[in-house]
């Protein structure tokens, strides 16, 4: 499932900073890992400073943290006993494809020349399919070279990310916003602008998790 927007608290710092020094991390090694600045995450552990809920949002994505133990300090630190974060490939032809194309018939149309591999995955419910992120658009949620799970055939909600066409019909991820009754796809990294969409946008499908490899 796609995690929700988080609401930090002000205990959230204090949970965060547990989090890093429970993976034996310095300051700026977990920094990086998110793609900020030690000096905001020294702010942010001293609670002198609010993460986003993207931030957030990126961190339990990146270290299977439980959003609601990270809201709240109730439950299990992690979603899920202790995984590696590696998908294995399915040469067998089980798993779900990993995509090397989405042509315009997708989903209803898929040939073998569009699907690069197969890919086997605890927990993913049938139907997904997956791709390589590229850029650094939904950054740090979602990085370049990130593996992406994603849904076809689901009108997604407010807040979700979504891969999307852009007016040349590439595929890309952006997050999926409706303001005062208008729909904006915007990407996470504030470097780069949102978009209305064109009569030829369409939504490809909605992002149900994000696989990253971590060097441990």
């Amino acid at each position: 499932m796609a995690i929700s927007p988080i609401v930090p608290t002000p205990s959230t710092g204090r949970r965060i900073k547990e989090i890093r020094i429970n993976k034996g991390l310095t300051q700026k090694e977990f920094a990086d890992s998110l793609g900020i600045v030690q000096g905001f995450l020294s702010g942010i552990e001293r609670e002198k400073k609010t993460p986003s809920d993207t931030l957030l949002i990126a961190l339990c994505n990146l270290y299977e943290i439980s959003p609601s133990w990270l809201a709240s300090g109730e439950g299990e630190m992690y979603r899920t006993p202790r995984r590696a974060r590696q998908p294995a490939t399915s040469p067998g032809g089980e798993g779900i494809p990993l995509l090397e194309r989405i042509g315009p018939e997708f989903p209803h149309r898929v040939g073998e020349d569009d699907i690069r591999d197969r890919v086997a995955l605890p927990e993913v419910s049938e139907g997904c399919y997956a791709i390589v992120a590229y850029g650094d658009f939904m950054a740090p949620t979602i990085r370049d070279g990130d593996l992406v799970i994603f849904r076809p055939g689901e009108e997604p909600q407010n807040g979700e990310v979504v891969l999307v066409t852009n007016r040349w019909g590439e595929a890309i991820l952006r997050r999926y916003r409706v303001r005062n009754g208008d729909i904006v796809y915007s990407p996470d990294n504030a470097t780069y602008s949102p978009f209305t969409p064109a009569p030829e946008t369409r939504i490809i499908g909605t992002v149900a998790e994000v696989w990253r490899k971590v060097k441990l």
